[in-house]
């Protein structure tokens, strides 16, 4: 007995079962899953859909021209005068506000991820990481009221240097020297917003550079600058343009902060010192409360406008991001 129960203690376990049946586990995080996926489409659907119920008339009275119209005009009912409802200049505003934007951060943001990637040391590297990503949850209105307050008196002394020495060149001339809640301004705002995104995305390519590349740079002879131009900066080009995109794609949608730094003028302006100018956004926030209900449905065609370019800017940003991360290149 004594044996026999010794050898049954000593008996290989049975065989594992080997299924691809999920367990009940996965079935219920794959459920959550799909269904946290399925509500943010059907959430940014319905938001098309509402901006496209609400904005029709507007699409159908005006057509294409309400896209190449510069003058906002809700007009007059009682009297008499039709409305004339235009987002030519303030989409011109837009984009050239997001690409004076996207020209000063963009540096920053590729200088900030190679000094967090190669160049600060092992124990801070972890703290300004933190630093920098925070600066991503601080709210718009706290940055507009920070450029109106604090930024706005440098950067129109900066706005008067660019001036006297870059005059000759038409974006930085001004036809009246008045500097205050110009495009500019409103760019350097938005750089400050954006820097923390394209820097993530860019910090986060520029780690998944092979090693062995890195170290057959540095075993032919290469200095660590030579090094980052020669491996670094071609391998994650496409990650650098993805990120660049996304925060476009930001810049193109914020509101408050360029509300409260813009001078707002319906026209086109391509002069970025002179102080006039705005956005698709700006203008939403400025119009919305004295709108008439055609107005209104003109702003919420706006935001029709506004919503598929910033949808664009964002897919192509994805796109650019997934092909880097698929090839490498």
């Amino acid at each position: 007995m004594a044996n026999g129960s010794l050898l049954d203690e000593q008996a290989p376990p049975l065989p594992r079962e080997i299924t691809t049946q999920p367990r009940f586990s996965d079935r219920v995080f794959r459920l959550v899953i799909t269904a946290g996926g399925f509500t943010s489409l059907l959430v940014l659907g319905l938001i098309a859909a509402f901006l496209a119920y609400r904005g029709l008339e507007v699409f159908r009275t005006f057509g294409y021209h309400f896209i190449t119209n510069y003058k906002w005009d809700g007009g007059n009912p009682d009297a008499g005068v039709k409305p004339s409802l235009g987002i030519g200049a303030m989409l011109i505003g837009t984009i050239v506000i997001s690409l004076v934007a996207l020209a000063i951060a963009l540096p920053v943001s590729v200088g900030a991820s190679l000094f967090l990637t190669y160049y600060v040391p092992n124990f801070l590297r972890k703290p300004l990481t933190i630093l920098v990503d925070l600066m991503a949850a601080i709210p718009s209105v706290v940055y507009g009221l920070w450029g109106f307050f604090v930024l706005m008196p440098h950067a129109v002394y900066w706005a008067k240097l660019l001036h006297k020495y870059l005059g000759w060149i038409p974006v930085f001339d001004v036809p009246l020297p008045i500097f205050e809640r110009s495009p500019f301004i409103a760019g350097l705002v938005l750089a400050v917003m954006i820097i923390p995104i394209i820097t993530a995305i860019s910090r986060e390519v520029f780690t998944q550079v092979p090693l062995d590349r890195v170290q057959a740079a540095y075993a032919l002879g290469a200095t660590r600058w030579s090094m980052i131009r020669a491996v670094v900066l071609p391998f994650g080009s496409s990650g650098i343009a993805g990120g660049a995109m996304l925060g476009l794609g930001r810049a193109m949608g914020e509101t408050v902060a360029v509300y409260l730094v813009l001078n707002l003028a319906y026209k086109a302006n391509f002069h970025i010192l002179f102080s006039s100018g705005g956005s698709i956004a700006s203008m939403i926030v400025n119009k919305f409360g004295e709108a008439s209900p055609f107005e209104l449905k003109g702003l919420m065609a706006a935001g029709l406008v506004l919503f598929a370019i910033t949808l664009l800017v964002n897919y192509l940003a994805n796109l650019i991001v997934r092909r880097t991360a698929r090839t490498g290149r």
